[in-house]
């Protein structure tokens, strides 16, 4: 249950906003954290010998993190409170750091990779609900954008941020595998001290409770919409997990680019436009949202593909900041829509379904092409991946077209 704005003093707003500022940090801190290891992948194979294929089991582990946190835990700031979930989430993070920096060993990378995917997995739905809450204790007359903006910014700005940094660190700084980790495992570490002093949003309720895992549901009043959004966001986690995990691998051995630095770019490029497009299309409609986003992962992917099979940086790059607007929009067209179309009494488990199969898809489709590469060629591997993707952009925008969505259900 949220505590009540009504009470609250000119000083317990001040700390309330002071709060939000806070908690946004650390959230886009952690998020950030989550993608430090994507310029790094590369050198880990090549310090153990490992290959692709490897190297995107070591990514689809940190999705099944993630995506067996939020059934598993997604829910429980509800009952416990914000802040009791938020500190325990990066802690996770923090232990995850802890063994980055202690081992390079196949199984402690994997195990690195599990804790960071619980611990975001605790804190996104945790955080976001947090910042809604303290913005809305500090200003309880003002409207709510400025929360979701925040709320957007940090959780894909975070993402990008952390391999750019991270890639800048390891170029300029030196020892890419220790370096990085040892900054942010600082930052959060501090971070998670300030955040104590945060105040709580959410009041223990006196009634007893049993726990459950976070129900999921499909929503009967239009199945053709609801799988239209989970197709389209498991196309755009999918092209995020791709940039996340080979595209540094690609830039370094196929285009023959070695350096960190641009290899934290090219991550940095799609979950960046990604947030950039969020942002600006706060305010658009669904439909807009579902046209525009799935042309542009279509175009992106084309363009990412073409740039593997002609080994032009350039048109990489391009491809990634296209296929980051596309899979930002498509995304939140997906989750706009599913809040529209689901009834209220089951939202939030219907939305827990919607971030299921997203990170699904952040995690299967690497793996598929990682043993591709193990079983024909690159050129064909990618192609392979392409083709897939655009044939579920076309399975997504034909049941968007069907007409067979009923009406939306009131909120």
């Amino acid at each position: 249950m949220s505590q009540s704005t009504t009470r609250l003093t000119p000083a317990a707003r001040r700390h309330h906003a002071r709060g939000f500022w806070l908690v946004a940090l650390l959230f886009a801190a952690t998020l950030a954290f989550a993608t430090v290891p994507a310029p790094r992948y590369g050198l880990y194979a090549a310090e153990d010998g490992f290959g692709s294929f490897t190297v995107t089991v070591i990514f689809a582990v940190y999705a099944v993190g993630v995506a067996l946190s939020l059934y598993l835990t997604g829910h429980l700031s509800d009952r416990y409170g914000r802040r009791r979930l938020v500190i325990p989430a990066v802690m996770f993070n923090i232990m995850s750091g802890l063994v980055f920096v202690t081992s390079h060993e196949l199984g402690w990378l994997l195990l690195a990779r599990f804790l960071c995917g619980v611990g975001v997995g605790m804190l996104t739905a945790t955080a976001t609900a947090h910042l809604i809450e303290l913005h809305r204790h500090a200003r309880p007359n003002a409207a709510p954008t400025l929360a979701g903006v925040v709320a957007t910014a940090a959780n894909l700005g975070g993402l990008a941020l952390g391999p750019l940094v991270a890639g800048f660190l390891a170029q300029y700084v030196g020892r890419p595998l220790f370096t990085p980790f040892v900054v942010f495992l600082f930052i959060l570490s501090t971070g998670v001290l300030l955040v104590a002093t945060v105040p709580e949003t959410v009041e223990l309720p006196a009634d007893e409770w049993r726990y459950r895992p976070q129900r999921i549901s499909i929503p009967e009043v239009s199945r053709a919409g609801f799988w239209a959004a989970s197709i389209a966001s498991f196309v755009a986690f999918a092209s995020f997990g791709f940039f996340s995990s080979l595209a540094p691998s690609f830039v370094a051995g196929t285009l023959h680019h070695t350096s960190h630095a641009l290899a934290g770019f090219v991550a940095f490029s799609a979950f960046g436009a990604a947030a950039m497009a969020q942002i600006i299309a706060a305010t658009w409609r669904i439909d807009e949202l579902y046209v525009i986003g799935l042309i542009g992962l279509a175009a992106g992917l084309v363009l990412t593909v073409v740039a593997i099979l002609s080994a032009t940086l350039a048109t990489f790059i391009a491809g990634g900041l296209i296929v980051g607007i596309g899979a930002g929009l498509a995304f939140k067209g997906g989750v706009s829509a599913v809040i529209q179309i689901a009834p209220p009494a089951v939202r939030g488990e219907t939305l827990a379904t919607l971030f299921l199969v997203a990170y699904v898809g952040m995690g299967l489709p690497v793996v598929l092409l990682g043993i591709a590469l193990q079983l024909v060629t690159v050129h064909a591997a990618v192609l392979a991946f392409g083709a897939l993707m655009l044939i579920l952009i076309a399975a997504s925008a034909l049941l968007i077209t069907t007409g067979r969505r009923p009406r939306p259900v009131s909120a």
